[in-house]
C-alpha cells in the first residue's frame, strides 16, 4: 500500500509539472505597446481675412491642419457647371507646402454628385499609393445620416486629391498626398 501511495504521489507530481508550463518559470507578462500620440498640426501664419464673406464662405474654415487661409477667388469653372456660389480657396503653411479647395454650392445634391462625378472623371488618378494609404473611398456621414460621399487619392504629382458631397455642397482638395488624408477629416464640411 506505501508503494502504491507513493506512485501516486510520484503521478501527481509530475501531472502538477507537465500541466504548469514544465518549471518554475515566472507566469508570462503581456508585453505592453506604447501608443504616441502627437499633437496636431497648427500653421505657423495667421490666416488673412475673406474680403467679401457670404453665408457659405462663412462656413468655410480659417485653417487645415498647419494650413492658414491665404486667398479666395471666383471658380468659374463651377460656376459654369451649374453651381449658385463657387470659390478656390488657397492655403499655406508658411514654408512651400500649399493646400487648395475647390468649394460649391449647388441647388440640389444631385447637382453636387454630378459635378464631384465630373470631378474625379477630369484627374489623373495613381492607382495606388500604399505609403500614404491611398486610395480611399467612402460616405460622408452628419448626425449618423449618409450625406454624400467621398474619394480619396493619389494624383501621382507628389499631390493628394479629394472629393466628397456633404448635402447640396461639393468640394474637391488637392495638398502634399503625406497631408491629404488628415486635411480632408480635419476639414469640417
Amino acid at each position: 500500500m506505501a508503494i502504491g501511495v507513493g506512485v501516486l504521489v510520484v503521478v501527481g507530481i509530475v501531472i502538477a509539472i507537465v500541466t504548469s508550463g514544465g518549471g518554475d518559470d515566472a507566469a508570462a507578462t503581456p508585453t505592453v505597446t506604447p501608443t504616441v500620440v502627437l499633437p496636431v498640426p497648427t500653421p505657423t501664419v495667421a490666416p488673412e481675412q475673406r474680403a467679401d464673406p457670404t453665408d457659405f464662405t462663412k462656413l468655410l474654415p480659417a485653417t487645415i491642419l498647419q494650413y492658414a487661409f491665404q486667398s479666395e477667388k471666383k471658380a468659374d469653372a463651377l460656376l459654369q457647371a451649374g453651381a449658385v456660389e463657387a470659390v478656390t480657396d488657397t492655403y499655406a503653411d508658411g514654408g512651400t507646402g500649399t493646400l487648395t479647395v475647390d468649394a460649391a454650392q449647388f441647388e440640389t445634391a444631385d447637382a453636387a454628385a454630378a459635378a464631384a462625378k465630373e470631378a474625379a472623371g477630369a484627374t489623373k488618378v495613381e492607382p495606388t499609393s500604399p505609403a500614404a494609404g491611398l486610395p480611399q473611398q467612402g460616405d460622408v456621414t452628419a448626425g449618423g445620416q449618409k450625406v454624400g460621399t467621398y474619394a480619396i487619392v493619389d494624383a501621382g504629382d507628389g499631390k493628394g486629391l479629394a472629393i466628397w458631397t456633404n448635402g447640396t455642397a461639393m468640394f474637391r482638395m488637392t495638398a502634399p498626398v503625406g497631408d491629404i488624408v488628415a486635411a480632408y477629416r480635419s476639414y469640417p464640411m
